[in-house]
């Protein structure tokens, strides 16, 4: 029985690990920030989302470099902005990118590609 039990709790955090998401190297992921802020990007969230403090994960320190509103702090401007669900990302020209972004995903884009690798 306990060989199957190690098996069956070694086998599960495979599958945890093998699901859980990387923050991106400091640097790209302080480019990338960067690069979003100069492009007029806007991330709008809630410090009580878990799928916000997913999404600021993957940038961990860097997201400190985003264009961030924090809707219940600035409701207004979030109805404003057309926000239903968090996060969501309004890019230049108004195309939303609703949920957990991948920063490739992101970075391609707001047309900053170059400044993560996939």
């Amino acid at each position: 029985m306990r060989p199957l039990l190690f098996l069956a709790a070694t086998a599960a955090s495979v599958v945890v690990a093998g699901c859980a998401q990387q923050s991106a190297p400091a640097s790209e992921a302080s480019t990338l920030a960067a690069c979003l802020t100069e492009r007029g990007v806007i991330m709008y969230g809630a410090d009580w989302c878990s799928h916000c403090q997913k999404q600021k994960g993957l940038f961990g320190d860097a997201f400190s470099a985003v264009t961030y509103v924090e809707c219940p702090d600035e409701p207004e401007r979030c109805v404003r902005a057309g926000i239903t669900g968090y996060p969501t990302w309004i890019l230049p020209g108004g195309q939303k990118l609703e949920g957990v972004q991948q920063l490739p995903a992101l970075a391609n884009a707001a047309g900053c590609a170059k400044s993560v690798t996939p």
